[in-house]
C-alpha cells in the first residue's frame, strides 16, 4: 500500500497541521460560571435495534444497565444513525458530516485523510484520545493514513471490522491475541486508558465501539445460559447484547471508583437498525434501509454534572450531531471547518431548545466492501510473528483521499430521505431515470404505513427541492470542493 501521511494531505489542502483548531473561551454553565471540559466516552453497539432494550418494552432481552442509564440520564427517543449501515455512521460520528461527502458510501469504505475528526479536535484542546473496538473506517496497520492513530487517537486497540470472542486486535498497529467475551475485552482495554488519563488529571475522549451484536451471533456460554427457553438465534443475539450491558456496567462502576463520574459524559447508541432476530420496536424496515427501522436507534446520555435531571426527549437528532456537540463542550473551533450536517446538542442538554432548526438528510447510494476482520488480523499476527512487516489496504480503498472520479447527483442515484420533523420524504431512484416518492407524517405514523405523497404535492415539492439542494452540496464535497 502506498503510504500517504496526513501531513501531506493537509499541505495539499492548504492547511498547516499545527493550525487545525483555535481554542475558544471556556464554556459557561447556565449560571454563567466557567466549567471544566468533561471527559467523554462514546459507546456504540453494532446492529442493535431500536427495540433491543428493556426500557422500550422488550421483555426478553436483559439490559438492566442500559435501562438504568435511560432512567437516570437523558433518553433520546428520536435519535437516528446517519446511515443504515456501519462504516458511514461511524464516519458521521467522527466528522459531523454526511459520509457521502468523503466517499464513505457504505460498509467497508472509510475516511479520507483530509477530513477533520473529533479526536483531532479534542486532542488539540488538550484531551487524551483513545479508540477501542471496531474501527471500520480504514486499515488498522501502521502504514495507513486513516488508521486510528493517524485519525487523532493517541492510543488504539482496534479491529478493521466486527469481531467475536477471543479476538486478535491491533494495539497501536501491532496485532495482539486476547481472551474473553468480546465486549468485555474491548471495555477493559478502554478502562486501562481511562485510568491512566484520570491519574494524570487530563480530560479524555474514549471511543468504545463494540463488535456486537453483529452477525454471526456467538454469545459466550455464560451469557447464553441467561436465556433458557429461547431459540438458539435469540440466545446468541440477546446474549451478545447483555454482554454489552455488562461491559457498560463495569464502565459506570469504574468511573465512580475513580471519582470522575460527575464530570464524565457517557453517550451510548447503535450504528444502525438490526438484522433478524433483532427488533425495531414496531418501526418499518431494518438494517440497510432508510425507513425508521433501519435508522432510528437506542440512545442514552449520562453526565451527572451536566445533565442534572432524568429526562426523555423527543428532539430529533442523529450521529452527525455528536461532533459539533463535543467540540462546543470542549471549547474548540476549527478555523477551516468544512460544511457540517450535524448541529450542537448543547442547548438540548441545557434544556434551552425543543425544536430542531435544521432538517436531517440521509442518502444511501453505494455497495459495501467485504472486510474479513478475523482473516485480516490472523494474517497481520502471522506476518508479525514471522518477523515481517505487515502493511495492507485490508480490503479498504487503496488510496484514501485521492480523488480520481468526479460524480454527478444523477449518477449516484440511490435512496435518499429528508426528515423535517414530523414529515419524512423518501426518493428512490429507479431505472430509466424515474423516481419513487413517499411522504410520511412520523408524528402520526411512525411505522411509515400511509404514503401522503399524492395528498400533499405542495409539501413534496418543497421538501424535494430542499433535499436536492442538500444532495448537491454533498456532491460538491465528494468531488473535493471542501479541500480547496
Amino acid at each position: 500500500m502506498k503510504e500517504w501521511t496526513r501531513r501531506r494531505f493537509l499541505e495539499a489542502a492548504g492547511l498547516g497541521p499545527a493550525a487545525f483548531f483555535l481554542p475558544l473561551q471556556a464554556r459557561k454553565d447556565r449560571e454563567g460560571k466557567r466549567t471544566a471540559p468533561p471527559n467523554i466516552i462514546l459507546c456504540m453497539a453494532d446492529d442493535q435495534g431500536y427495540g433491543d432494550v428493556g426500557y422500550y418494552g422488550n421483555k426478553e432481552v436483559k439490559t438492566p444497565v442500559l435501562d438504568d442509564l435511560a432512567a437516570k440520564g437523558l433518553r433520546l427517543d428520536r435519535f437516528y444513525a446517519a446511515a443504515p449501515v456501519c462504516s458511514p455512521t461511524r464516519g458521521s460520528c467522527m466528522t459531523g458530516r454526511h459520509p457521502n461527502r468523503y466517499a464513505d458510501f457504505s460498509w467497508g469504505w472509510g475516511l479520507r485523510p483530509q477530513e477533520v475528526t473529533v479526536a483531532e479536535a479534542l486532542k488539540k484542546a488538550g484531551y487524551a484520545t483513545g479508540h477501542f473496538g471496531k474501527w471500520h473506517l480504514g486499515p488498522v496497520c501502521l502504514g495507513s493514513p486513516v488508521n486510528p492513530g493517524n485519525s487523532g487517537f493517541d492510543e488504539w486497540f482496534s479491529s478493521p471490522n466486527f469481531f467475536d470472542n477471543d479476538p486478535v486486535m491491533s494495539r497501536n498497529g501491532r496485532a495482539v491475541r486476547t481472551k474473553g467475551e468480546s465486549s468485555m475485552v474491548t471495555m477493559k482495554a478502554a478502562l486501562d486508558f481511562i485510568r491512566k488519563s484520570a491519574k494524570r488529571g487530563k480530560p479524555f475522549l474514549a471511543v468504545v465501539w463494540f463488535g456486537s451484536p453483529h452477525l454471526p451471533h456467538r454469545a459466550s456460554p455464560a451469557l447464553k445460559k441467561m436465556y433458557p427457553g429461547l431459540s438458539p438465534k435469540k440466545r446468541n443475539y440477546y446474549g451478545e447484547i447483555t454482554g454489552i450491558d455488562l461491559a457498560m456496567g463495569l464502565l459506570r462502576d469504574t468511573l465512580r471508583e475513580l471519582k470522575i463520574a460527575e464530570n464524565t459524559l457517557v453517550w451510548y447508541t447503535s450504528d444502525n437498525g438490526p438484522k433478524p432476530p433483532g427488533r425495531t420496536g414496531g418501526l418499518r424496515g431494518r438494517k440497510g434501509q432508510l425507513y425508521e427501522g433501519g435508522l432510528r436507534v437506542p440512545c442514552v446520555l449520562e453526565w451527572p454534572g451536566g445533565i442534572r435531571k432524568p429526562s426523555v426527549s423527543k428532539f430529533p437528532s442523529f450521529t452527525s450531531d455528536i461532533y459539533p456537540t463535543l467540540l462546543e463542550l470542549a471549547g474548540v473551533e476549527p478555523p477551516h471547518q468544512p460544511p457540517l450536517d450535524g448541529i450542537s446538542l448543547v442547548p438540548l442538554l441545557e434544556g434551552k431548545v425543543k425544536k430542531r432548526g435544521r432538517p436531517m438528510g440521509f442518502w444511501s447510494c453505494g455497495r459495501g466492501r467485504r472486510i474479513p476482520a478475523k482473516k485480516i488480523m490472523a494474517e497481520m499476527l502471522e506476518a508479525q510473528e514471522a518477523g515481517g512487516k505487515y502493511e495492507s489496504d485490508q480490503g479498504f480503498p487503496p488510496h484514501p483521499g485521492k480523488i480520481e472520479k468526479r460524480y454527478t447527483l444523477e449518477e449516484l442515484g440511490g435512496w435518499a430521505a429528508w426528515l423535517d420533523w414530523p414529515f419524512k420524504l423518501h426518493i428512490k431512484a429507479l431505472k430509466g431515470g424515474k423516481t419513487e416518492v413517499e411522504l410520511y407524517d412520523l408524528g402520526k405514523d411512525p411505522a411509515e404505513k400511509r404514503n401522503l405523497s399524492r395528498e400533499e404535492p405542495s409539501r413534496v415539492k418543497t421538501m424535494k427541492k430542499a433535499l436536492r439542494s442538500w444532495q448537491a452540496s454533498v456532491v460538491r464535497s465528494l468531488n473535493g470542493g471542501d479541500y480547496k
